[in-house]
């Protein structure tokens, strides 16, 4: 019995991962076609019972995907990862009297501020500049493009382009220093440099961000109705006036949903944080600390404080953005 539970629900091995995976698409595809098959036969039935059956494999799946695993989470910071002992907030403080964790609060602050005000505008202005032009289409699919690269593989080209030696960014930096005279100039370890290394890994995020935010808001300016434009005009609104007054009013509600929308994803900017440099010289934020606690060292208890600290974090976030949603419906 302890092999079979080892192997189905803690499997080691890629065959045991594989089978785990291939139960689980089993499991699922029988629920839905139990759904599937109760569908015609549902008319005779109450209401409620209806929507009971269509809403149980969905909240099946939340609860055993998303609430019990953050149950599970929850519990384990108040535990020590070794005995299982209760230790209350012991884990709370050894995070956040931790030398290095004011950093990486630090750290996480600046991505969840910057990456969304920065991607967004970049997105809104590219937008509403190649909104009517001739190459309409290739301008938005350059920038978008960065969107169907994985972050992992978003940080590996940008990788190259840190590079000290061979990496572009280097080489325009000693190409540069070369026309004012220093022709023994090196370009600085861009990476390894401690505050600006941050934003350096910020700025991969922001290049796949934008990408995202020009969408969504190039789609929200053409929605804008022609009557609103022409009142605009005939009131002598144009260019700066035209789009301070008008479009960002307009898509106001489309701004705060991408700007929530490029913060949630900047709060889990673990992919890129652990592939350029492992979170190293001061560049670590929660989600990177949280899996190297939890999976590098094996301390379920310090982990599962991250996580709940990281959560504390995105509440604040949502909260804020949802209330600017309403406040824009209300205007509209």
């Amino acid at each position: 019995m302890g092999s079979w539970d080892s192997l189905l629900l803690h499997p080691t091995t890629v065959g045991g991962k594989l089978l785990l995976m291939v139960i689980a698409i089993a499991v699922f595809a029988l629920v839905m076609a139990v759904v599937l098959a109760l569908a015609d036969r549902l008319g005779r039935f109450p209401g409620w019972v209806t929507a009971l059956v269509f809403l149980f494999p969905v909240l099946g799946l939340v609860c055993f995907g998303l609430i019990y695993p953050a149950l599970v989470t929850i519990k384990n910071s108040f535990f020590d990862a070794t005995s299982d002992k209760f230790v209350g907030f012991a884990n709370f403080a050894t995070v956040l009297t931790g030398s290095e964790f004011l950093i990486t609060l630090r750290n996480t602050l600046a991505w969840v501020l910057l990456v969304p005000l920065l991607a967004t505008g970049i997105g809104l202005v590219y937008a509403v500049l190649v909104d009517r032009a001739r190459v309409e289409r290739f301008a938005k699919t350059l920038i978008f493009m960065p969107m169907a690269i994985s972050m992992v593989g978003a940080s590996l080209i940008w990788k190259f382009v840190y590079n000290d030696r061979v990496g572009i960014l280097s080489r325009c930096y000693v190409t540069v220093a070369g026309w004012f005279g220093n022709e023994d100039a090196q370009a600085p370890h861009w990476l390894m440099n401690a505050p600006w290394n941050t934003f350096f890994l910020m700025v991969i995020m922001i290049w796949i961000q934008a990408g995202f935010a020009m969408t969504v808001l190039s789609a929200s300016i053409k929605a804008i109705p022609d009557d609103i434009v022409e009142a605009g005009r005939l009131d002598g609104l144009t260019g700066v006036k035209m789009f301070r007054y008008v479009t960002v009013p307009m898509i106001r509600p489309s701004l705060v949903v991408v700007m929530t929308t490029v913060a949630m994803t900047a709060l889990k900017a673990f992919d890129i944080v652990r592939t350029m440099q492992g979170g190293h010289f001061h560049a670590s934020v929660v989600a990177n600390d949280f899996y190297t606690w939890s999976f590098n060292n094996h301390d379920a208890g310090i982990g599962g404080a991250l996580a709940v600290l990281l959560f504390v974090i995105v509440v604040p976030v949502i909260a804020y953005n949802v209330n600017q949603l309403k406040k824009a419906e209300d205007i509209r």
